[in-house]
């Protein structure tokens, strides 16, 4: 699969690398203190923190897997985005204010204010194994878009665009991170709706419209009725509604609730009023956004014939024979689309990963020192040394995503990856700030043993299972059938939580009894 790219689009990739560039240069200027790196000093105003915000939800994940989910499946993802309205409300309503309150940085300090040092390291060790599983999907899905167009393998361009990010990255902080997504943003969404008219004029059009086998397809279905958890297939159309609202409230919620990537963003701006108003301006852009990259999904699957003009397309097919979705929308965009706007969306593409990326590697290096070096190395280390370390973080972690994104070359679905990688770094993590935010009181070893629990679920919940074991020609044996996990895999992280809470509350609860006065 090859395209090519006129020497407009060529234009338009360099115009855009050095906006970015001059955009960090002057950032950087402003960037003189730690706090200026890691909140911006609390300066940017709602609708800016909205647009990145926004930008997190979305990236290069959103506009190449999840056109690809749909274009395999069907409309499930959807499940997810509207499960945003009530886990907004609620981040609104009762983290929100505490957080501003507090004025926190790190969102982990609140997690020692509540359970004690142990919660804090937990979760703030979580979410640096998880920003690094998110660098390497990011990085994978945007070298998977330009292997379209150039000869260059895979694996060559992940390496460079993840040097480029890392190296843009310590150019500014937080101030640059979010300026630079407001643009991209801008063009990625303008990018996006441009395709779902061309695709519309094409499968829309005629007696007989294309979009008719998506119908008889069932492409348009948001998932089986069934009210089961499991998938021990783990066929995307054999995903159910339930499983979609557990991930989707769940996922959300740790986002909002516990994820520093976002909170970080939307505690930049300078009042409680506005961190709210980022939050809503986020969700109701990402929602209809999200239903524009499954409608491109679905008409690419009309457009195409179900797969079959695709067969004979060198890198299109798996192991298996099948159409690779992820490769789809990144073929038409190389094939369908004139010069000029073919460059623009690229570029847009390539935008959004890299913001996404320095957006993840400033929040890794705020974490970093907040809650390891500062909190327990040097903890009266000076404003040059904070800049010091936090530049240093930066690279260490970019990095080792850059090396993870180079393992993500075998995914066949990018966005069951990542789902997969959410679920398992982030379930324990949401769990201990709902028991903060409950004021569940723990001692240290009860609250070990319920980590503990919670890393027995997801480990049970991600290994013992013949999809993953036969990946190493191995199989579960027959008298340890009973204990085969059957669960969906994105919802593994939510069977954390679960078991994290029950143990959890269950010591909670034998602590209250012992304190009350008999």
């Amino acid at each position: 699969m090859q395209g090519s790219l006129d020497k407009v689009d060529i234009g338009i990739l360099v115009l855009y690398s050095c906006v970015l560039i001059v955009m960090g240069v002057y950032y950087k200027r402003k960037c003189r203190t730690a706090e200026q790196f890691m909140v911006a000093d609390r300066s940017i105003p709602a609708w800016a923190a909205g647009l990145a915000v926004m930008s997190a939800y979305t990236s290069s994940i959103s506009y190449i897997a999840t056109p690809g989910m749909a274009y395999d499946s069907n409309w499930h993802p959807m499940i997810f985005a509207l499960c945003i309205f009530p886990v907004a409300w609620l981040v609104c309503k009762y983290a929100v204010p505490y957080y501003r309150k507090t004025r926190l940085i790190s969102v982990y300090s609140f997690l020692e204010e509540r359970l004690g040092a142990w919660g804090r390291v937990y979760a703030a060790l979580s979410f640096l194994l998880y920003m690094m599983g998110r660098v390497a999907v990011i990085l994978y899905l945007v070298s998977l878009l330009l292997s379209t167009f150039v000869t260059w393998n895979i694996g060559g361009l992940i390496l460079i665009i993840g040097l480029v990010t890392i190296v843009y990255t310590l150019l500014g902080g937080m101030e640059a991170v979010i300026w630079t997504d407001v643009m991209q943003s801008v063009i990625m969404i303008a990018g996006i709706l441009f395709c779902a008219v061309i695709l519309s004029c094409r499968v829309f059009s005629g007696p007989e419209p294309l979009i008719a086998a998506a119908v008889e397809h069932s492409k348009f279905s948001f998932g089986s009725l069934k009210p089961s958890l499991n998938n021990a297939q783990g066929l995307l159309s054999n995903r159910t509604i339930l499983v979609m609202i557990i991930f989707g409230v769940t996922e959300n919620l740790r986002n909002l609730l516990a994820d520093q990537n976002y909170v970080q963003k939307y505690c930049s701006v300078p009042t409680e009023y506005q961190a709210k108003r980022s939050i809503w301006i986020a969700m109701l852009i990402y929602i209809p956004l999200t239903a524009v990259f499954l409608y491109i999904g679905t008409t690419l699957f009309a457009f195409y014939g179900q797969g079959s003009e695709l067969v004979n397309v060198p890198g299109m097919l798996n192991a298996e024979g099948k159409v690779i979705g992820d490769k789809v929308f990144p073929y038409f965009i190389a094939t369908e689309l004139p010069a000029g706007l073919k460059g623009l969306i690229i570029a847009a593409i390539v935008a959004a990963a890299m913001s996404t990326v320095d957006s993840a590697l400033n929040c890794s290096a705020t974490v970093l020192l907040l809650d390891f070096y500062k909190r327990y190395f040097n903890p009266k280390v000076g404003e040059r040394g904070s800049m010091a370390f936090l530049r240093l973080a930066t690279i260490v972690w970019g990095v080792l995503g850059t090396g993870l994104g180079l393992v993500m070359i075998r995914a066949e679905s990018a966005l069951n990856v990542w789902w997969q990688i959410s679920g398992i770094f982030g379930g324990g993590m949401l769990g201990l700030f709902i028991l903060s935010l409950l004021k569940v009181r723990l001692r240290l070893w009860q609250g070990l043993v319920s980590v503990g629990a919670s890393i027995a679920v997801i480990s049970w919940g991600s290994f013992m299972r013949d999809s993953f074991l036969n990946k190493f020609n191995l199989q579960i044996k027959e008298s340890w059938k009973w204990a085969e996990c059957n669960l969906d895999v994105v919802i593994i992280g939510a069977a954390g939580t679960a078991a994290l809470m029950t143990v959890a509350c269950l010591f909670g609860l034998t602590n209250r009894k012992q304190e009350t006065p008999g």
